[in-house]
């Protein structure tokens, strides 16, 4: 069996200094906002290129918390609108409407799943504030032309960039193009912690002097409170186990693509759609750091039930589009044909920094004997 992600075998690579510094931790006897924190704030601040970063207790958070901080800076208000992919995990929506603002949902580029620029451009109204481009799978949105954009308009960039650690286009990584960026350190992201876990990056210091203290009940000092703040801190353990984990994480996106270019190169089958190279430029596929491989099939079912019985397991990311989910009833009645089309038929192959080739050409053997019923 080919399995999706073991994240257990991932960490075992490091257990040793997990261990280590797990202990290390339980024995200072500080668990909360400590050097570690500290430590991996200014080195993941570092390793994005940014000013600051800002440990929070998770990715949603990192979103939340960085429009209300605009909020509260007079940026935006209530009734603003925000332009955001219709392709992407409903994290990105609960954000918007969690802080009673608009959320413009437009269509991503068919090619690369990411948002589209030219549609960006078709939704900007009078309220439009504010963009949120989503580094879908691991390769950034086409952030040079969408930040032209937002600068034409006087528009904020939020990135999302839950599952784009290090990814980048002209060495300027992920975490680093918009007014702000959202990280996510879930234990599946190609950096994650053992738990919940995230981070804001940003080089405007009065949003990240704002983003501390919302983040810690609304107080840049104990028992002074400025802002209604939330909970919302990075735990030091996992702060210390992040710590570990960054100076692998270049090794671990290296093996990611290596394992990318097995499948790109080797699976043909025409009726399989390989993910698409953005812009199709060498230099940026170097800058996709493959957080997931996602193909597209339109017998899915079929060819997720024929990959199952060749012993490889594949996961489905998203099945079902955030504008068609229960929870947002007003949204339903939209159509977004490309979105639409994408998660009907999107399957994700196996992919990890411990998968072997071996095990990538299993895959790509049953991919290649997949044969459509339609035909």
């Amino acid at each position: 069996m080919v399995s999706f992600l073991s994240l257990a075998n991932v960490n075992a690579q490091y257990r040793d200094e997990l261990i280590s510094a797990i202990t290390e931790v339980v024995d200072s006897g500080w668990y909360i906002q400590g050097n570690n924190v500290k430590q991996f704030e200014q080195a993941f601040a570092q390793y994005c290129g940014a000013r600051h970063c800002i440990g929070v207790g998770n990715g949603l958070d990192a979103l939340i918390l960085t429009l209300r901080a605009w909020k509260i800076l007079g940026k935006l208000k209530s009734g603003d609108e925000v332009i955001v992919p219709a392709n992407t995990y409903i994290a990105t929506i609960l954000a918007i409407t969690e802080n009673s603002l608009v959320p413009v949902l437009v269509e991503p580029d068919g090619k690369t799943f990411n948002i589209s620029p030219d549609a960006i451009k078709s939704a900007i109204t009078t309220k439009t504030r504010a963009i949120i481009p989503v580094h879908l799978y691991g390769q950034l949105a086409d952030m040079p032309v969408i930040m032209g954009i937002a600068k034409q308009h006087n528009l904020l960039v939020l990135e999302d960039s839950a599952q784009a650690h290090g990814a980048s286009h002209k060495d300027i990584k992920a975490g680093n193009w918009g007014d702000a960026s959202g990280f996510s350190f879930y234990p599946g992201k190609n950096l994650g912690a053992l738990g919940d876990g995230g981070a804001i990056t940003t080089n405007d210091d009065e949003l990240a002097k704002t983003l501390r203290a919302l983040a810690n009940y609304g107080s840049h000092e104990k028992y002074r409170n400025v802002y209604q703040g939330v909970n919302s801190r990075l735990d030091e353990i996992q702060a210390a186990i992040l710590n570990v984990k960054l100076k692998y994480l270049d090794a671990d996106t290296q093996k990611r693509r290596e394992i990318a270019h097995v499948y790109y190169n080797e699976i043909k089958n025409d009726a399989i759609v390989l993910p698409s190279i953005p812009c199709g430029q060498p230099d940026d596929y170097l800058g996709h750091v493959w957080h997931l491989f996602v193909l597209r099939c339109k017998e899915r079912v079929a060819l997720q039930a024929h990959l199952a019985a060749a012993g490889v397991q594949t996961v489905i990311h998203y099945p079902i589009p955030p504008h068609k989910q229960q929870a947002y009833p007003d949204l339903n009645r939209l159509s977004f044909p490309g979105t639409e089309v994408i998660h009907d038929e999107v399957l994700s192959l196996p992919i990890s920094p411990v998968m072997t080739i071996e095990e990538a050409r299993v895959v790509v053997d049953a991919c290649n004997s997949f044969a459509p019923t339609g035909r």
